[in-house]
């Protein structure tokens, strides 16, 4: 089983713990622990996380981009060799991080094996923004980002905070204000952990607020052609997609497919597996479940 990790960055007081917190009041019976990292010798982001999540732990003394890589590989490992392994690690950088550093580190060849980056989630304060937007960790922090997340937009008029949220997504960046939306828990957790398949049938679209997600599976083989041109054709709308692939080009072999923001990425799987599983989460209000399935039925036909 491969566990998910989602990286948290963003500027000194963006709003990172309220978002760890809220993700974690979010997130059911989901085993999640946290790592939580300040810049200092008092960790004081490990206290205001809520005991809602499993395990909290705390890196102190540095910059987890830079002194700390070792501590928090350490801190990885130790906590995927527990009995009960987590179902989803978060990890609150530093105000100071800059992500390159941490994302390096999650390169670890045989950490890939039991963890990997599932997403970058970068929070925004929207009232630091005018100062910020020239600071070189600020964009930084935003250029490694899969999502954005503003903060502190309750006192902001509509437009004002329609404004913001289309200059910070230039770059096709998907953006979530989250004082005028719901929590979007499927779109940071949705896809669990990678596992063999299990016989489940299908779900139904699950649709929470801004979001839908479509589970779909086949015992069945696809071929890599057929995925591409699903996949290319409802990019614009999906904002993650997950799954274990067999194609029919590639006999014996398996595939994990990852898709986070815009970022897309096929590599293959070492453990045999049979058919596909896939998870997919859009826009609600552009995303049509239906016709996805079908174009994804079509393959398997």
């Amino acid at each position: 089983m491969t566990t998910p990790v989602l990286l948290v960055t963003g500027f000194l007081g963006a709003g990172k713990t309220s978002f760890v917190n809220a993700m974690l009041a979010q997130s059911g019976r989901r085993r999640i622990a946290a790592i939580v990292n300040d810049f200092g010798s008092i960790n004081i982001d490990e206290e205001l996380i809520d005991t809602r999540t499993d395990t909290v732990v705390g890196l102190a003394n540095g910059c987890v981009c830079c002194t700390l890589q070792g501590d928090l590989l350490r801190t990885i490992k130790l906590l995927l060799a527990r009995d009960l392994t987590p179902e989803h690690i978060v990890i609150e950088a530093s105000g100071v991080a800059d992500p390159a550093g941490i994302l390096q580190a999650l390169q670890d060849p045989v950490l890939w094996k039991s963890a990997r980056l599932d997403g970058v989630v970068c929070v925004v304060d929207a009232l630091d923004y005018p100062t910020r937007r020239s600071d070189e960790l600020w964009r930084a922090q935003l250029a490694g980002a899969n999502f954005i997340v503003l903060s502190k937009t309750g006192d902001l008029e509509d437009r004002k905070a329609a404004e913001l949220a289309a200059a910070l997504s230039k770059a096709g960046t998907p953006v979530i204000d989250l004082s005028r939306e719901p929590f979007p828990t499927e779109l940071f957790l949705g896809t669990g952990p990678t596992s063999g398949f299990r016989s489940t049938e299908a779900t139904p679209p699950i649709h929470a607020g801004r979001f839908a997600k479509v589970e779909w599976q086949t015992e069945k083989t696809i071929t890599l052609a057929g995925l591409q041109a699903v996949i290319s054709e409802f990019a614009p709308v999906l904002m993650r997609a997950k799954g274990l692939l067999s194609f029919t080009e590639r006999p014996g072999q398996s595939f994990l497919l990852q898709m986070v923001g815009r970022r897309v990425t096929l590599e293959p799987w070492d453990r045999a597996l049979t058919g596909c599983r896939l998870v997919l989460i859009g826009e609600r209000n552009e995303l049509a479940p239906s016709e996805l399935e079908a174009r994804l039925d079509a393959l398997a036909g």
